[in-house]
């Protein structure tokens, strides 16, 4: 007997496309259309409502690029419509096409009264007729379309340029034709027909061949299309699905593995579209989730990022009710307890505590819930900090699916229990199916079993389900094919279920889950340290802007009495923490998303700004003596710790200028500086230590310019085939002494390249061990990274790397694979390398890219070079990203440790600020007897008690003893969570009264300092 397979599954497969697809509807008839184009950006449906329709022709037309086109839908069922087995619709075709929902046009359905019905999208174009009209009433439905542009090449992502990515630079023509509005007849049973040949058809692909449960489906689904006559489908579907009846009733072997399936739908909040239209998005997705939920009681839908859930409460006000009933239920599941599914590299320690206390408190007051897990599944890596921090914050779980994605390496585990670098550990899952956006065929099924590292110990895993990115979420179809796969034989076991049941029952089923220690770095997307450079220093000063904000604020108000900014603040924070979400702090947006940013950041800095300037003008008083301020968490320029002192004279300078030869020579009591005709540092000697600092034959503040040319994803990737193409930046156009005095001298640089020019400021400053870059670029290349190199004469085997609430070290060797493969990492204020007894640390303002390596010595040994990544110019999405001016700072502290790292990052990233005034006020708070104790926080309680609230932690990496010693009068210390909820036990604070606190290597620490 011949196979004859193949050629039963080309029949199969025509069979469906060529008629069983098109019989789902039957008769359809058609609506009438009237349009109205919104001028410019969307409208409230009462604006929409009132406007001038006129008739809309189906088949022109309509829709420019991010536009917004409204249309009336009005028409009568026809005599007849429906009876036994058939459903009528509304079924409205935009001008889709193929592309994944979420990423074209797209809509929202509104009754006459303004309620929302449900969301339009190519994978879910109906509305109920019942939803709309009673029997008989005419039908009149409003649609507000979005005419969002596909920026994605027909979902090819092949990072072609665009100008579609801006309102401001796409062409104005429409670029979508209407297709249809009809009234329509579903075919209930040609529609199940459809489910059982899609799950059948699935099963039987990850089968294996030859055996006798995927020819007993092929041979069903051979008979079935014997069964139905392709000139009457709907007459003869019952037959069909008869004869698949029985290898659908098939069980599921005990053993088989257990998928939880959870509704979702991962909604970016910005990325190939604007912040404004996720909103939008939002909308129609929690709607469509709403209706599903109406007919289908098993649905549990899992929606993170308490700000989506803020503009559906702000814009959508019947949505957002039929919400909270369904979050009371526990079906529609707020999680991850945070504003926004944030970027977790980036952020700074008290903006990713900020994620769960924003997030967490909206959750707690809008719906009497908390979230115990963090739902963070597509963030491009995850710092080491965050077991602490999401424990401190009350989460109990961690759900990620990013690492799936690593280039080199895979994850060893799907479940186990992560640890962060104080220790703390949070249980972790990471669903196996490899996907966030899964639509429950049975290639990601069977992938979940194929790859759950975990076998034999466990025997269940996640899986969200649900059109995502672009949101959409689940559909009718996905909910049909959990139904048939509860129990299949072939196919693992799928369950619908919530977050909460299954990591409960994961916690039971396997209590003891192999650890991985560190970060989770992403092997992929290492672009996204650098790109949009513009956005990256407007997070890391507005982090720092609002620090001090706080600080200064807080003071104020307990010194003086003046009202404390809670609700102005509050915006402020929302503001930055969404701007940290995935997409946009990362630089993996398009241009219109982050010219909003950029202007958003500048707003924020204004007002913190005038947030400052009146507290710091109160704590003064009126005078005329010379005050400095200073946030930083270490004493200096006269002044304290988090308080401030009177600014004085200038101490004696022991700056000198000298001539070597043809090169500018800085020196003062610490450190000397050769800087050569080229600009560059031939010589940085530790007179401390009596040491040459840069290695033999290299100089130092090295420009570097690469060929940065991604494989896949041009915003996003950093390849390590950048390094094969390098343009060392040695010419200069002019360098000049332009500062000499006692207590700073400066050599300016300038210099041109390609397309760019650039000035570079050197300067020493009086008893500082640190030799100061200012660089001034106005950057016009394409597709190239430049670096800033500094190759320096340690043996290192290691590095550290400035983290939220501590730092970490990452091998400077590539010794395996996973080392390898993390040639490009992320940092926040300061990187430092160090061998026994003498070290250098590299500080910044703005920058977090960073590659540290070895090279070799001349006569032996080997070098560590650091390096800076500062700019990049990737053409898309955003094809003009970087381009223009950029402000940075560095600077490179010679004789370091980590301390010494510690004390220079805060200090270059938060200035000391002059005001004239009458007395130095006290400090807030101090921190007496340990100087690896830094103090993150100061500011008061979010309940507006008026309590002060201190956010601490060990910097060093060690134990330590310290005491919290209040400005002012406190009735007593409270240890706290990130919620500023006191903890049952408290483990670091020792005393109430004293504030005696004992703090294990980088524990984080929340005093509440209650006032008398």
């Amino acid at each position: 007997m011949h196979d004859n397979t193949h050629l039963v599954e080309q029949r199969i497969e025509r069979f469906v496309r060529e008629r069983l697809t098109p019989a789902l509807y039957r008769r359809r008839s058609p609506l009438t259309v009237a349009s109205w184009d919104v001028p410019g950006e969307p409208v409230p449906f009462a604006e929409a409502a009132a406007a001038a329709f006129t008739p809309f022709r189906v088949g022109d037309l309509w829709g420019r690029p991010w536009g917004t086109t409204w249309f009336h839908l009005t028409g009568q069922v026809p005599e007849g419509f429906g009876g036994e087995g058939l459903r009528v619709e509304v079924v409205v075709d935009l001008g889709y096409s193929d592309v994944q929902p979420g990423f074209q046009c797209e809509a929202v359905a509104y009754r006459p009264d303004g309620t929302v019905v449900k969301g339009l999208h190519p994978r879910n174009r109906y509305v109920p007729v019942e939803a709309v009209t009673g029997p008989g009433e005419r039908l009149d439905l409003l649609v507000e379309a979005s005419a969002n542009p596909d920026v994605t090449d027909d979902g090819n992502f092949t990072c072609e340029p665009t100008p579609l990515g801006d309102v401001l630079t796409a062409d104005p023509a429409p670029i979508y034709r209407f297709a249809s509005a009809v009234v329509a007849e579903l075919d209930e049973t040609v529609w199940n027909l459809q489910q059982d040949v899609f799950v059948l058809r699935g099963l039987m692909a990850q089968l294996p061949p030859a055996t006798s449960r995927r020819a007993a489906v092929l041979r069903a689904l051979e008979d079935m299309v014997d069964a139905v006559d392709p000139f009457d489908v709907a007459g003869t579907a019952a037959a069909g699905r008869a004869a698949l009846a029985g290898v659908l009733a098939a069980r599921a072997d005990a053993t088989a593995h257990r998928v939880v399936a959870v509704g979702h739908a991962h909604i970016d909040s910005a990325w190939l579209w604007p912040v404004r239209e996720t909103a939008r998005k939002c909308a129609k997705t929690f709607a469509n989730v709403l209706a599903l939920m109406d007919v289908d009681p098993d649905l549990t839908f899992a929606c993170s990022s308490a700000q989506q859930y803020a503009w559906i409460r702000d814009s959508y006000p019947d949505v957002y009710a039929r919400i909270k009933e369904r979050v009371a239920e526990g079906r529609f599941v707020p999680v991850g307890g945070m504003w926004v599914e944030s970027d977790t590299n980036m952020p700074g320690g008290e903006a990713l505590a900020r994620q769960f206390v924003v997030g967490k408190r909206f959750f707690a007051e809008e719906f009497g819930v908390e979230p115990l897990d963090v739902w963070l599944p597509d963030s491009f890596g995850y710092t080491a900090a965050m077991p602490q921090i999401a424990r401190a914050a009350g989460a109990r779980w961690f759900l990620t699916q990013k690492p799936s994605w690593n280039e080199t390496n895979r994850m060893p585990h799907h479940t186990f229990w992560w640890e962060g670098i104080d220790g703390s550990r949070i249980y972790t899952h990471f669903p196996p199916a490899d996907t966030y956006n899964s639509i429950l065929e049975a290639e990601d099924i069977a992938r979940a079993e194929r790859q759950f590292a975990e076998k034999g110990r466990a025997n269940t895993s996640l899986l969200p389900f649900g059109y995502g990115d672009g949101g959409g979420g689940p559909t009718r179809e996905m909910l049909a094919v959990a139904a048939r796969t509860r129990s299949l034989e072939g196919s693992p076991r799928v369950e619908l279920g919530g977050p909460h049941e299954f990591f409960a029952d994961a916690e039971a089923e396997y209590p003891d889950p192999p650890v991985w220690s560190g970060e989770m770095y992403l092997e992929f997307h290492r672009g996204t340290y650098t790109s949009q450079a513009r956005t990256k220093r407007g997070n890391r000063r507005s982090e720092h802007l609002l620090r001090e904000a706080e600080l200064w604020a807080a003071s104020a108000t307990v010194h003086h009495g003046t009202p404390y900014p809670y609700a102005e603040l509050a915006e402020i924070w929302q503001t930055v923490l969404l701007l940290q979400f995935h997409d946009i702090l990362p630089g993996s947006s398009i241009a219109w998303v982050h010219r909003e940013a950029e202007e958003r950041y500048a707003e924020v800095a204004t007002r913190l700004e005038a947030i400052i300037a009146s507290s710091l003008a109160i704590l003064a008083g009126s005078g005329t003596q010379r005050l400095n301020f200073n946030a930083a968490p270490q004493a200096r320029a006269g002044a304290p710790a988090l308080g401030a002192g009177p600014a004085g004279p200038a101490a004696a300078g022991d700056v000198v200028v000298e001539r070597d030869g043809e090169g500018i020579v800085l020196r003062n009591s610490r450190v000397r500086v050769v800087v050569d005709a080229d600009g560059l540092l031939a010589s940085v000697r530790d007179l401390v230590a009596d040491r040459e600092v840069l290695a033999p034959g290299v100089r130092g503040g090295l420009l570097q310019l690469h060929r940065d040319t991604p494989t896949q994803w041009d915003a996003w990737d950093i390849d390590e085939h950048y390094k094969r193409h390098t343009t060392d930046l040695v010419e200069a156009d002019a360098v000049e002494l332009v500062e000499d005095s006692a207590q700073r001298a400066v050599v300016r640089v300038t210099r041109s390249f390609g397309s760019s020019s650039l000035t570079q400021e050197i300067s020493l400053a009086a008893g500082e061990a640190l030799v100061g870059f200012d660089l001034d670029v106005d950057w016009h290349e394409r597709q190239k990274l430049l670096k800033f190199a500094f190759g320096v004469d340690v043996h290192a085997d290691r590095a550290a790397s400035e983290i939220q609430f501590g730092h970490v070290f990452r091998p400077t060797h590539a010794n395996t694979s996973w080392d390898a493969a993390r040639f490009e990492t992320c940092a926040h204020r300061w990187t430092h390398v160090g061998e026994d007894g003498y070290g250098v640390a590299l500080v910044n303002d703005s920058t977090y890219g960073h590659d540290i390596g070895r090279g070799t010595r001349e006569g032996g040994g080997t070098t560590t070079t650091l390096r800076m990544s500062l700019l990049r110019a990737p053409l898309f999405p955003d094809p003009d990203a970087d381009q223009g001016r950029h402000r940075l700072r560095a600077g490179l502290v010679v004789g370091a440790g980590i301390a010494d790292a510690v004390r220079e990052g805060y200090r270059m990233n938060l200035p000391v600020r002059e005001v004239t005034g009458a007395t130095a006020p006290a400090p807030l708070v101090r921190v007496e007897g340990s100087a690896a104790v830094v103090v993150e926080a100061v500011k008061l309680a979010e309940d507006e008690s008026g309590d002060v609230v201190v956010r601490l932690y060990e910097s060093l990496g060690g134990r330590a003893a310290a005491r919290v010693v209040p400005g002012f009068a406190v009735a007593e210390i409270v240890e706290t969570d990130l919620l500023e909820r006191p903890v049952a036990e408290p483990v670091a604070l020792r005393d109430a009264q004293t504030g005696e606190i004992a703090l294990r290597p980088f524990q984080l620490l929340t005093l509440r300092l209650r006032r008398d």
